[in-house]
């Protein structure tokens, strides 16, 4: 099988990062690693690299083009036919609302959402702002707290953007992504914006739309890709793959989209408190760590491609290639606090002196 990891850097348990120093396991002794958090921006818009690099540079620098002290972008992710773009902005707890907030006003600024042209599903210009954190002096409640600001700052410094509020954010219920985006039509072909009730600012119109703000434990996105045209065999294997199903993979939240000529199996990969609860290929342990001392782990990207590998073999179908989009949170942190120490703001800029 093709495994492409893009924006994945694979480093063992203490090797050498090729831009100096050691990557490790053990965070701990970075007092700036411990006060990390990340935010995986998602902008509607993939096909103006240059618009996507200008939002991404608007969390990095202020108005004047001075650099923000304890901010990095370490990944930019697009995808030509999804229209999307995650962009990856790491930062201490202290920083993360402005520099998310500035990229959030400059890709307002840019994106029309009521133009947009895309097969992902999409409701905003800005259409995701998910915290995370990352380093150990960071808790529940602070991105928590965190996630309500820049949700509440959005639609002050944007008048006529709107926001709904997920996982940690959702106070008190705490509803996830995926059932607030039900509730919000946001998996619907046409949305309608006129029925939505936001949690924050007015009733969502264009050309901003809406956006979801929230936080939780770490979420990574891993796409395999099937060799069909039949978005109806891969909406088979998404119905058996997600967490919802009898059988599917926890923590595992699934879409089936037509992609490059075959179809993707989209898989959003929620991180769940506790240890592992079932085996993987070959023994491979579930990736794990601690938020505020309790134990969290995440489904390994080889258990999905190979659960997608025998669903689509049962149909005769064939597996193209596994995309692990962004990082795992070790990777995370671990490439923020390279990034930081040596002053590299745009660090997706490096990726190619970089061994993926």
């Amino acid at each position: 099988m093709l495994i492409i990891l893009t924006g994945r850097f694979g480093f063992g348990a203490s090797e050498q990062h090729p831009l100096g120093g050691n990557i490790t396991r053990d965070m701990s002794s970075s007092s700036v690693g411990r006060r990390l958090v990340a935010c995986l921006l998602n902008v509607s818009e993939a096909r103006r690299k240059e618009l996507v690099e200008t939002v991404a540079r608007a969390a990095l620098y202020n108005n004047t083009g001075v650099r923000r002290e304890g901010t990095t972008v370490l990944n930019i992710f697009n995808d030509h036919d999804y229209n999307r773009s995650v962009i990856t902005i790491v930062a201490t707890i202290d920083s993360i609302r402005e520099a998310v907030l500035s990229a959030c006003e400059k890709a307002c600024a840019l994106i029309d959402v009521g133009a947009h042209n895309g097969v992902h599903p999409c409701m905003g210009a800005v259409d995701l702002i998910p915290i995370y954190p990352l380093g150990e002096e960071v808790g529940v409640e602070d991105c928590a707290e965190e996630a309500r600001a820049v949700a509440q700052g959005l639609t002050e410094r944007v008048r006529g953007t709107s926001a709904f509020l997920f996982g940690w954010a959702d106070s008190p219920l705490q509803r996830g992504l995926a059932q607030r985006r039900r509730e919000m039509g946001w998996f619907k072909k046409t949305p309608d914006l006129q029925a939505i009730r936001p949690d924050v600012g007015p009733q969502p119109q264009n050309p901003f739309g809406l956006t979801g703000v929230g936080a939780g434990p770490y979420v990574m996105n891993c796409n395999v890709t099937i060799d069909t045209q039949d978005v109806a065999v891969g909406r088979s294997i998404a119905a058996a793959l997600r967490e919802s199903t009898p059988g599917g993979l926890p923590g595992v939240q699934v879409l089936a989209l037509p992609h490059d000529g075959a179809v993707e199996i989209a898989c959003n990969v929620e991180s769940l408190k506790g240890g592992p609860t079932g085996p993987t290929p070959a023994g491979e342990p579930w990736p794990c760590f601690s938020i505020g001392g309790q134990p969290y782990c995440h489904v390994p990207a080889s258990l999905i491609a190979a659960r997608v590998a025998e669903l689509a073999g049962r149909q005769g179908v064939g597996v193209k290639g596994t995309a692990l989009v962004g990082f795992t949170p070790h990777e995370c942190r671990g490439l923020a606090e390279v990034a930081l120490s040596q002053r590299i703001a745009e660090f997706w800029k490096e990726r190619g002196n970089i061994r993926m």
